[in-house]
């Protein structure tokens, strides 16, 4: 997150990170990678999407906070920052089962939208 938001009050703070998770293409990203750090290729190859874009929505979660890149010669490698993003996903996901009665006919066994 910028560093004038650290003095914010943390809902000011949470709606800034909902807001940097409200894409499709950066929720998959962050879901590739809760298993493992990945190359921008294989993020590419998974996602389906230009490299100019998939670099944008890389770009809003390295803003956030949420994921880090480390480079290795040619390669950039990303990887989540914390764990819990990973929990926060499984959050969305049971709420989404459960709470909120979607049914596993509109989601498909992985979770993910039909």
């Amino acid at each position: 997150m910028p560093a004038r938001a650290i003095d914010a009050p943390v809902y000011v703070m949470k709606a800034e990170l909902f807001k940097a998770l409200g894409h499709p293409v950066r929720i998959r990203t962050l879901e590739l990678l809760r298993d493992g750090d990945r190359p921008v290729s294989a993020l590419l190859e998974e996602i389906g999407i230009e490299a100019s874009h998939l670099s944008q929505h890389l770009a809003v979660l390295r803003r956030a906070g949420v994921v880090d890149k480390s480079r290795q010669g040619n390669t950039v490698t990303y990887t989540l920052v914390d764990d819990s993003l990973a929990t926060m996903l499984d959050a969305a996901r049971a709420f989404l089962f459960g709470s909120h009665g979607r049914t596993s006919d509109a989601l498909g066994d992985d979770g993910e939208a039909r």
